[in-house]
């Protein structure tokens, strides 16, 4: 196994997820007649005409929130509005801007010290991929007849039975043929490409899907000889150690954490009906309606992959692909904000999937890809406030970034925790119960003095090895430092 290593300015970052079409949309970006109304509720095939040049405009939103990075889903030419069905990797969709406006937007980030991370699409791409569509009029005699798995001709790309590989037997999205030396140095020259843009990082979809540990260690290669500090993230949605061994990825989206709290702050509160096919995922055993395996699982996240992998996860509470945890729990905003101070208070990078700040809803897909409501009165001010609160905390305390994390209670729906480091040791409590507790819980060391730092204020006292808190409000976080 490769020593992993991972860059370090994941320790520190903040992520948002930008769905380019649905954030901000700018008025001097000149779009198509038939764009839909920007309110309007989201459908599968229409654009609301969201685009780079709104988000430059937004980014002074984004650094008061207190963001470092943003993760884009897919932003190169695609004739679908979430941009997965991939024509040309080299060309920004012009829906979206121009290479100028990309240029633009990674120098405003990059003065702004805020990284970029770009969706890499590499398992699948179009039927108005070029050398696709060569195939679609040439047939086997094209010279791109090897680029993709073909079964039998004519290709039926619209009708019939699809008769060459495609993701999910979906025929807008034919798989590359990636034991084919000229694909593998196409999608690497494309990794490298935007990396020498300027871009820091790739967020890789369906990375399972490329079922080659050579493929991903050259791609890893490519990338880091580019750019050391690049970051290398794959949608993998269970245990993720054969591409987290040092030679592949830096991390993964990590799902298992999702699922796990999903199923401790969601509860009984918790609407399984709206998942929808994500049900199928939780048979990893990381999907629990328990406090107990919640706390197990925690711990066991940070055992199963090497450290530096732990410590650059991609953590997240929901994303496009899923339905708003908002709307899994009804509504129940006091259950977004535990579940986003979990993921502030524990190892790894946070990702806030935008509008989740504001109480943004969703079901499943294209619900949960709604554009962002600009008029301020449609937003939770309150929540957006709690976000601010919780981003300022993460920042303000190393021990908060660090790499120690310890359970020292779970009983009763309420969880304490250890995070600390050399020049600080934090105590967090999440008390998910509907009603008040008082708990006493020992640390082994002796005890010099216990400060309250986070969340509603409550009564401390120690004796010795030993902390007492009394009545933790139901449905509180709070945060003291030993």
């Amino acid at each position: 196994m490769v020593t992993a290593n991972t860059p370090q300015w994941l320790r520190d970052a903040v992520f948002y997820q930008i769905f380019p079409d649905r954030f901000a949309k700018s008025s001097k970006v000149k779009k198509p007649a038939n764009i839909q109304e920007w309110n309007t509720p989201p459908t599968h095939h229409g654009f609301k005409g969201g685009d780079l040049v709104g988000v430059i405009e937004k980014l002074d939103y984004l650094q008061e929130l207190g963001i470092t990075a943003i993760y884009f889903n897919p932003i190169f030419a695609s004739a679908s509005n979430h941009r997965y069905h991939t024509f040309d990797y080299y060309q920004i969709d012009p829906l979206l801007g121009t290479e100028e406006d990309f240029d633009n937007l990674v120098n405003e980030l990059h003065k702004r010290d805020m990284k970029i991370v770009l969706d890499g699409v590499f398992n699948h791409a179009s039927r108005g991929f070029f050398q696709f569509n060569h195939i679609l009029e040439c047939g086997e005699e094209s010279p791109y007849f090897d680029w993709f798995v073909v079964k039998g001709f004519p290709l039926n790309a619209y009708e019939g039975e699809p008769n060459y590989q495609c993701w999910y037997d979906l025929p807008a999205l034919p798989e590359f043929n990636t034991d084919n030396p000229e694909v593998r140095e196409y999608l690497f020259d494309i990794a490298k490409y935007w990396i020498d843009k300027g871009i820091d990082g790739w967020r890789l979809d369906v990375a399972f899907c490329i079922d080659d540990d050579a493929f991903w260690q050259e791609f890893r290669s490519v990338v880091k000889n580019a750019n050391p500090d690049a970051y290398i993230t794959g949608e993998i949605m269970w245990d993720a150690s054969r591409w987290l061994q040092g030679d592949q990825f830096d991390a993964v989206m990590n799902y298992l954490l999702t699922f796990s709290l999903w199923g401790f702050i969601g509860g009984k509160d918790f609407d399984k009906e709206t998942l929808g096919s994500w049900v199928d995922d939780f048979k990893t055993g990381f999907y629990e309606f328990s406090l107990d395996k919640f706390a197990l699982n925690s711990q066991k996240l940070m055992e199963m992959y090497p450290l530096p992998n732990v410590m650059a996860q991609l953590n997240l509470i929901d994303s496009h692909d899923t339905p708003r945890f908002l709307e899994l729990v009804d509504g129940r905003k006091d259950l977004l904000y535990l579940a986003y101070f979990f993921i502030f208070t524990y190892p790894g990078a946070p990702c806030i999937y935008y509008g989740d700040e504001i109480g943004m809803r969703g079901a499943g897909d294209p619900d949960c890809r709604r554009p962002f409501p600009w008029n301020e009165k449609e937003w939770d001010k309150d929540l957006l406030e709690k976000f601010k609160e919780l981003i300022s905390l993460r920042k303000a305390h190393s021990g908060l970034r660090s790499e120690f994390y310890k359970v020292l209670y779970a009983k009763n729906d309420l969880i304490v925790y250890q995070r600390k480091d050399e020049t600080e040791n934090l105590i967090a409590i999440l008390n998910r119960a509907e009603v008040s507790q008082s708990i006493e819980f020992d640390l082994e060391d002796e005890i010099d003095s216990v400060e309250f730092i986070f969340g509603n204020e409550v009564k401390i006292s120690k004796t010795n090895t030993k902390i007492k808190i009394n009545s933790i409000p139901a449905l509180s976080a709070i945060v003291v430092k030993i």
